[in-house]
């Protein structure tokens, strides 16, 4: 972690926007935010309100004007607890292209390196280029290096060949 990324979750970014950890009650809301992008695996309000109960250590919302404006899902991996797992990162509608997106990742790995996380993962698809734009930018930001690799093939996830799920490459932002 490089000090000159450490920032305050709780000050507010120029956009006006706050970040910190999510409650039960931005469960639904997370759900909202995840359903209207309608690109995420969508799970069901009660996975999101869970997220937010066992996971709100290592997750992060974002809001702008008092109203959750954005999130990022994640946890620690019980096999390498140095490395965050990103489950989801959405942001609404309304307030994209602000650096929300990249601001939360960066603000919940400032967090969690006092804990010893130092590492992030996740798993892109190959069309998802927003995504993929998104955390080759944070690894820019923090001077990290960014590594990309296959992981899941299509028969990992997809329930049925009729209805096939995109492979997903592993993403990994390590300290430079």
């Amino acid at each position: 972690m490089s000090p000159s990324h450490k920032s305050d979750p709780t000050a507010p970014a120029k956009s006006g926007v706050t970040t910190r950890r999510p409650s039960i009650d931005d469960g639904i809301r997370l759900w909202e935010i995840a359903r209207d992008t309608e690109v995420l695996d969508l799970n069901s309000t009660y996975a999101y309100t869970l997220l937010c109960r066992d996971f709100a250590a290592s997750s992060i919302v974002a809001e702008r004007d008092g109203a959750v404006a954005g999130f990022v899902t994640g946890y620690r991996r019980p096999d390498r607890p140095d490395t965050l797992f990103v489950w989801q990162v959405a942001v609404d509608a309304a307030h994209r292209g602000h650096g929300i997106a990249s601001r939360m990742l960066i603000d919940l790995l400032d967090h969690l390196a006092v804990a010893g996380v130092s590492r992030l993962e996740t798993t892109i698809t190959a069309s998802n280029t927003a995504s993929q734009e998104l955390f080759g930018s944070v690894a820019k930001k923090r001077g990290s290096t960014l590594t990309v690799r296959d992981l899941f093939a299509s028969h990992h996830i997809s329930p049925t060949q009729s209805d096939p799920h995109e492979p997903e490459q592993l993403y990994v932002i390590d300290p430079a």
